[in-house]
């Protein structure tokens, strides 16, 4: 039988190792779908796991990656049949069952969504989970009432895979859109998406943040969780609706309900490992039509899986931009 490529994350003695290493069809987890991987990415949950740096991976070993994309090699389900291209992200995709850094993928039917037209696998991973979560938050977030004309929006983490990604879409709506940051640097990648203001997250007097302060913003997107999202929810408008899609600074959350209660704010959590099939397909399908990103290749670099490793530590100290792309095939 043979063999391919596959990045595998160990616990050994205690630690946390990955390291690439040669496997068959046979020694991955079990599923209807075997899957010819031609692309993954890299979010910060991968880096996490990859490195130990966050208690990800629920079972050792594991294949890395929390998604991948490419066309179906076999299958004993007939909802798929070989030749079909295919998205698969989220479940338990590359933190309890093998993922998408590997030259094949085997991984249960009803996990797969078929690649809509309009987008290649290329561009999938483009996206990948970071712009999956991205869309779903622009659609959760309008379902609740936003809308261009109530006014700006602010995105937190704004030089990430989540916050360039929505950062597009949200412009190529005709949003006004706010990047809050941390790195005056991006000023003009960010601006280069779309963003009309470019906020220092510096400038932001975080220890004086009132229940209610002063009516800025009708939506919001937050990466990091923590003070920033307090303050942000403090400062919405009317009817506003925020997107909590991260919690990379912290999981705690201050607030009191006044937001809530006498401005009738909408706080929306967003899940993109246990988001419903039929909604995560209406993404997709979105993503590759009307919320597809108008500069997705500007906000992409694309790196062989020979170099994935050495590409982590980037993501956690904070230092990605963009989004990249791993090219599995």
């Amino acid at each position: 039988m043979s063999t391919f490529k596959a990045l595998r994350i160990f616990n050994e003695d205690g630690k946390v190792v990955s390291r690439m290493v040669a496997m068959t069809v046979d020694e991955l987890d079990p599923g209807e779908v075997v899957i010819r991987t031609e692309y993954s990415s890299i979010n910060y949950k991968d880096a996490l796991a990859a490195t130990g740096a966050g208690k990800i991976i629920r079972r050792f070993p594991c294949v890395g990656g929390i998604d991948g994309a490419g066309t179906v090699e076999s299958s004993t389900d007939p909802a798929f049949k070989p030749g079909d291209q295919v998205i698969a992200n989220s479940y338990d995709i590359g933190v309890a069952h093998d993922g998408g850094y590997a030259g094949r993928m085997r991984v249960p039917a009803k996990w797969l969504v078929r690649l809509p037209q309009g987008l290649s696998t290329q561009e999938a991973m483009a996206l990948g989970v970071a712009g999956f979560t991205a869309g779903l938050a622009v659609v959760r977030m309008e379902a609740n009432g936003l809308e261009p004309g109530r006014g700006p929006v602010i995105v937190n983490g704004a030089t990430g895979g989540v916050g360039s990604v929505v950062i597009d879409i949200l412009a190529g709506r005709g949003y006004h859109v706010v990047a809050l940051t941390g790195k005056a640097s991006e000023a003009d990648y960010l601006t280069s998406l779309g963003a009309k203001e470019v906020m220092l997250r510096s400038s932001l007097d975080l220890a004086k943040i009132r229940p209610l302060d002063k009516s800025l913003w009708a939506g919001a997107v937050d990466n990091l969780g923590g003070d920033v999202l307090s303050w942000m929810t403090s400062t919405m408008k009317e009817g506003g609706a925020i997107a909590a899609v991260g919690l990379a600074a912290s999981f705690e959350y201050k607030t009191t309900v006044m937001p809530f209660i006498l401005r009738g704010v909408t706080l929306c959590g967003i899940d993109s490992v246990n988001c419903p099939m039929p909604l995560r397909e209406q993404v997709w399908q979105r993503l590759a039509g009307d919320l597809k990103p108008r500069h997705l290749q500007s906000m992409v670099r694309l790196l062989p899986l020979d170099q994935l490793q050495g590409a982590f530590q980037g993501y956690l100290d904070g230092a990605a931009k963009g989004r990249t792309v791993v090219k599995i095939a």
